[in-house]
């Protein structure tokens, strides 16, 4: 299994507007990385048990479903995580720190290929793209949750 995480501090802004925003799904095509529209929502997010479903943009990873394994009210959740390419755990972490929230996004996964090579091709591709795929949408995110506040 590989790893990525990638953390974020942001100023000016509480665990709870952070939360509000990260799981409105109706607002995930502002921040999420290459996801171009949702295409479902079971359950009630962020509880455990419910699922989101989102298609990426052409060239990206498809159809992607998150399902919610653990959830706790301001500090994070986790969901399983399952594309065509690969399957994980990702965990989204939040904490109040003076004046700003701490956010840790991170995936743990696996490749769905047999390809022989697909350790290989992982570590020079996929999990710096993976990494890459994460600060962007923490970025994206900040900026949203900036611009709702500021």
């Amino acid at each position: 299994m590989s790893t990525t995480l990638t953390q974020l501090k942001i100023s000016g802004v509480t665990v709870a507007e952070a939360e509000q925003l990260w799981y409105d799904t109706a607002r995930w095509p502002l921040f999420v990385d290459g996801l171009q529209s949702v295409v479902s929502v079971e359950g009630d997010p962020p509880q455990r048990g419910s699922r989101v479903v989102w298609q990426s943009f052409p060239a990206g990873r498809g159809e992607v479903s998150e399902t919610v394994v653990e959830y706790s009210p301001g500090a994070g959740q986790q969901l399983e995580v399952l594309d065509r390419s690969l399957q994980g755990v990702q965990r989204v972490g939040f904490s109040q720190l003076d004046g700003a929230v701490g956010v840790e996004l991170s995936l743990d996964y696996r490749l769905s290929s047999a390809n022989p090579l697909r350790a290989l091709i992982d570590l020079l591709f996929i999990r710096r793209a993976q990494n890459q795929s994460l600060r962007r949408t923490l970025a994206a995110f900040a900026a949203e949750l900036q611009s709702i506040d500021g």
